[in-house]
């Protein structure tokens, strides 16, 4: 809390008691009174110490800025905290008849319009940052509807994950509650059971019928759900429970849903700068004409124009091939018609596995087209590749509706492959699906990267691609980039010139990451860890290492392991090139600007013990080292003003670097659009050197990080992010299939066994609960854990741990 002025001292509310979601206090004469002390804690100041401190006068460097911050937060986000809601950390959606604000994306999803607001100390001043928003609500409905519509959608599967932090409101006990959906049971009411000190052992339809008058219309053939706690359950029929409008959805979107919200979110820059100044402002009640009462009660305006800063735009460097005219690079990217690979890996054998999923006309005759087609172009590039493969059917695959998780498809899937392939001979297996599947790819790529140790490249056998008027040849281009880079070839490289900063001294670039179980996942699901490495001269090659760790706390964005994981890397360089690195650059993705001083003072140590374990007793190993934070969650966006300084859809062009206007006051720190923003608003990635030994100045580490984005494998154009960060994130994203069974089984139950014991109207409790074991969650969360470290075993096979498998 925070006030204009000094509050009397003591201060005493007292009130009535709401129940959640009640519009009044009880009427009974007994309803419970609370009194609230509101405490003097201290004063901000925003003059004196907040200017020496904007100023970056050297003696204000340990200046918190986190509660002033925080107070003029609360203050210019009172407005939108009463008119909207608010998702996440200051992002606020609005409900609007306006069409244009809000779309739908399913049956029971729709995206709101929304904006990010949120007040940022720059040098020689405060600003705000409002951008653009959107994100997924359901639509309200019923819940036992939006689950019955969910199972006509889905074949009759049942929403099991539908309602991640699901609030529902329940009106049958004769008051209006609001409570959070802990689980959805896989019984309905006429099969759920609890004990009830009046009635004994009861289903819920019963106990509903007797205790409320109520006669359920889906007591068979809808489940209930759980709105009490791990220590605690209460069953409630979904019938009973309402979803309101405005209640965000926190599950994770399907693939067309995801489409939809790309297809509205993406609009052109000028089209967002308008909303932003003309909607956004009006809405957040920040204008001179709406501004908010407390924000004239605390003497603070916002200026109703966009700040205009300076920029200033990298050149980009030149490409070269093995062979063929180097090409043009224009608007951040070029063609390669006519040019072979730098260095062409060689092929000793290939196989081709045809995953027969679902109907398909695709026939023997089709195949041949395809692999023959993909072979010619391999070889074209420059690539080593035998005439004829070994082309492989699977038997048709169980379909999903009988085999949910695929586990039975996927056994059929490894025995065509143990039966037919010999793993020491096969440099590839080619795998043509037929249909986007969620579970049939990863259980390929965890087959083959971790059980046979084969590397994967899939083709999915669209109509758009390999149909009449399909552009095939660019597609196989494509894929060629990333099966050369598996097997240890490289595309391209950079003239001399701009690679100084990287080859001046011999130099190893590291790209960390850690991704985390999502809502979808078993609780206890751990995190994935990936670190990955530079080999060679070119910075090309990025072989990984990666790690599980426990999931879902804070400390877990930091990687434990990574002492063993550096070493593991430079153990690798120096096979590779006979000597140590003399310097390290290491570029951290996956972590807030919160969490800096974590990575300086826990992973920090760990990479210096790795030198230390690269160390002997004749000599001792210490390169210089360099640490950068790569950061994408922000909402800073940047809109040429003149059309000459824009591209061709309205945006920033490639190379554009920022370092002065927006940057913090005292961090080392620069945003950079390396990539052309091919559909809405480009989006620069915010670098921010937390320590360095190489004493690297602006123009070496903002030059040197646009230049090497031109590097990435897997396109022939420059990339948001650079590439030691990218690939990291990568080979995260490639160890969740690894454990993917975790990670997409929706929340995780102690037993499906039914309900009895519990004292209570409605209230039931699981046999563990039963017996008083408030330890149950935490035991079985880490049992979940131990289950994932069992399915990831070593991870990624021997075979391939010294390559780029994850690309």
């Amino acid at each position: 809390m925070v006030s204009a002025k000094l509050l009397p001292q003591p201060l005493d509310v007292r009130f009535k008691y709401f129940r959640e979601g009640e519009s009044e206090p009880p009427l009974a004469s007994n309803a419970q009174e609370c009194t609230v002390s509101v405490v003097y804690v201290r004063e901000l100041d925003t003059k004196e110490e907040l200017s020496e401190y904007l100023e970056c006068n050297p003696a204000s460097r340990d200046y918190d800025t986190g509660p002033l911050i925080s107070g003029l937060n609360l203050i210019l986000q009172q407005h939108a905290s009463r008119t909207g809601v608010r998702v996440g950390k200051n992002r606020y959606f609005f409900k609007s008849t306006d069409p244009r604000d809000k779309i739908t994306l399913s049956t029971h999803i729709e995206a709101w319009l929304g904006f990010y607001v949120s007040v940022r100390p720059v040098y020689k001043q405060l600003m705000v940052n409002v951008n653009v928003c959107m994100t997924a609500f359901y639509k309200p409905c019923n819940l036992a509807t939006a689950m019955l519509q969910f199972g006509n959608k889905s074949k009759g599967a049942m929403a099991k994950t539908l309602p991640q932090r699901l609030r529902v409101t329940m009106r049958y006990r004769g008051y209006k509650m609001r409570k959070n959906v802990y689980e959805i049971k896989s019984t309905s009411a006429n099969q759920t059971f609890f004990h009830h000190e009046k009635y004994g052992r009861i289903s819920v339809k019963n106990y509903i019928e007797k205790e409320y008058n109520i006669t359920l219309e889906h007591p068979d053939d809808v489940p209930v759900v759980d709105i009490g706690n791990e220590k605690k359950s209460i069953y409630v029929p979904a019938e009973l429970c309402e979803i309101e409008d405005g209640e965000p959805y926190r599950g994770q979107l399907n693939t067309m849903e995801t489409q939809n919200m790309i297809r509205y979110a993406c609009k052109r820059p000028a089209d967002n700068a308008r909303i932003i100044v003309n909607q956004g402002l009006q809405t957040l009640a920040l204008t001179q004409d709406k501004i908010n009462d407390p924000m004239s009660s605390f003497g603070i305006s916002v200026s109703d124009q966009m700040a205009v800063i300076p920029a200033r735009e990298l050149p980009p460097p030149k490409v070269y091939y093995k062979s063929g005219k180097p090409p043009n690079v224009t608007g951040g990217s070029w063609n390669i018609l006519e040019v072979t690979f730098q260095k062409g890996s060689v092929v000793k054998s290939w196989s081709v596995l045809v995953v027969r999923d679902g109907f398909s006309n695709w026939n023997e005759n089709e195949v041949r087209r395809i692999w023959m087609g993909f072979r010619d172009k391999c070889r074209k590039s420059g690539m080593t590749m035998p005439d004829q493969p070994k082309v492989l059917f699977t038997n048709p695959l169980v379909p999903e509706f009988k085999d949910a998780a695929r586990a039975t498809a996927l056994d059929q899937v490894r025995q065509t492959i143990n039966e037919n392939v010999e793993p020491g001979d096969q440099s590839f297996i080619l795998v043509l699906l037929q249909k986007h599947d969620h579970h049939i790819y990863p259980g390929i790529k965890r087959i083959c990267d971790v059980e046979l140790g084969i590397h994967t490249i899939h083709m999915l056998l669209t109509q758009k691609v390999f149909g009449p008027g399909g552009r095939l040849d660019q597609y196989f281009s494509n894929v060629a980039l990333k099966l050369n880079t598996k097997l240890g070839g490289a595309n391209h490289r950079l003239d001399p010139d701009s690679m100084k900063w990287l080859t001046q001294e011999k130099t190893m670039v590291v790209g960390m990451d850690v991704t985390h179980p999502g809502p979808a996942s078993r609780k206890g699901t751990p995190s994935i860890a990936a670190v990955v490495a530079s080999v060679d001269d070119s910075f090309v090659q990025f072989p990984a290492s990666m790690r599980i760790q426990e999931g879902r706390k804070e400390a877990s964005n930091m990687i434990t392991d990574l002492a063993e994981m550096m070493e593991e890397r430079l153990k690798l360089w120096q096979e590779k090139n006979r000597i140590l690195p003399a310097r390290v650059y290491v570029f951290r993705d996956g972590v807030s600007e919160g969490q800096f001083d974590s990575v300086l003072t826990k992973e920090l140590p760990l990479i210096l013990d790795s030198f230390r374990g690269m160390s002997n007793s004749s000599k001792k190993y210490r390169p210089k080292l360099t640490i950068v934070i790569c950061g994408k969650r922000h909402h800073a966006r940047f809109f040429p003003i003149e059309s000459n300084s824009a591209d061709k859809n309205g945006n920033t062009r490639p190379g554009t670097v920022v370092d002065k206007g927006v940057t913090t006051v005292f961090d080392y720190d620069f945003y950079l659009q390396a990539h052309a923003g091919l559909q809405g608003t480009a989006k620069p990635t915010h670098y921010t050197v937390i320590y360095d030994e190489n004493a690297l100045d602006a123009d070496n580490i903002q030059q040197g990080t646009h230049t090497t984005s031109y590097l990435y494998a897997r396109a022939t154009k420059a990339v948001s992010l650079v590439p030691a960060a990218y690939y990291a994130d990568l080979a995260c994203e490639r160890g969740r299939y690894y454990i993917n069974d975790f990670l997409n089984a929706g929340p995780n139950k102690l037993s499906e066994s039914e309900a009895g014991g519990g004292k209570g109207k409605g209230k039931g409790k699981k046999k563990g609960k039963e017996k008083g074991n408030d330890n149950a969650g935490k035991e079985e969360k880490e049992r979940v854990f131990n289950a994932a470290k069992e399915m990831w075993g070593a991870g990624v096979h021997a075979k391939l741990k010294d390559s780029m498998f994850y690309i």
